[in-house]
């Protein structure tokens, strides 16, 4: 398998690990505190895991494999989850994902990856999904549509995009140092 096959297919077993394993956390815990007066469905910190991944994975592996990793991670959700847990993140994943690929895709193409302006679009495009699967997640799982848990729900996903980000953009400017100069004649 070739590098970029490996790193598609870790990739794809993090995003469904992701969303299998927040399900999984909101079902057997629901809502614990992320800030003083913020509180959050147990899973979110994966899921902003996964929110990030998915705009790896959609560059690794193309939108299919997303969309394909959306519909096992429901079926494996649901199975070890609440069902109601189960289908309102399938369907919220459905949903959100089609947002990101409105959002990121077009500005991804222009900005590049690893770069400012990479980090940029996808602060942008995990805003739009955020924003998008939060309020629907919480309105299918039954949980209230507070103020409380809706900030507590986007500050538990921004901390997780950016340090996600953050880890993206190191990596890129390390493996941008080891290449070596070219020398032009």
């Amino acid at each position: 398998m070739n590098p970029s096959r490996l790193a598609g297919a870790a990739l794809l077993a993090i995003y469904i690990g992701s969303v299998v394993a927040a399900n999984w956390l909101t079902t057997r815990y629901g809502l614990i505190p992320v800030f003083p007066g913020l509180v959050t469905t147990a899973g979110t910190i994966a899921i902003g895991g996964a929110i990030m991944t998915r705009d790896l994975l959609q560059d690794a592996l193309g939108r299919g494999a997303v969309l394909a990793a959306i519909v096992i991670a429901a079926a494996l959700s649901y199975a070890v989850s609440a069902h109601q847990i189960a289908i309102a993140s399938g369907v919220t994943f459905l949903v959100a994902e089609s947002l990101e690929f409105a959002v990121y895709t077009p500005l991804r193409r222009r900005a590049g990856w690893g770069t400012r302006k990479w980090g940029g679009v996808v602060s942008v495009a995990n805003v739009t999904g955020a924003v998008a699967d939060t309020l629907l997640f919480l309105t299918l799982a039954g949980f209230p549509l507070t103020f409380s848990v809706i900030a507590g729900q986007l500050v538990g996903k921004a901390y997780v995009t950016a340090a996600v980000v953050l880890a993206a953009l190191i990596l890129r400017r390390a493996l941008t140092r080891q290449q070596p100069d070219t020398v032009t004649p």
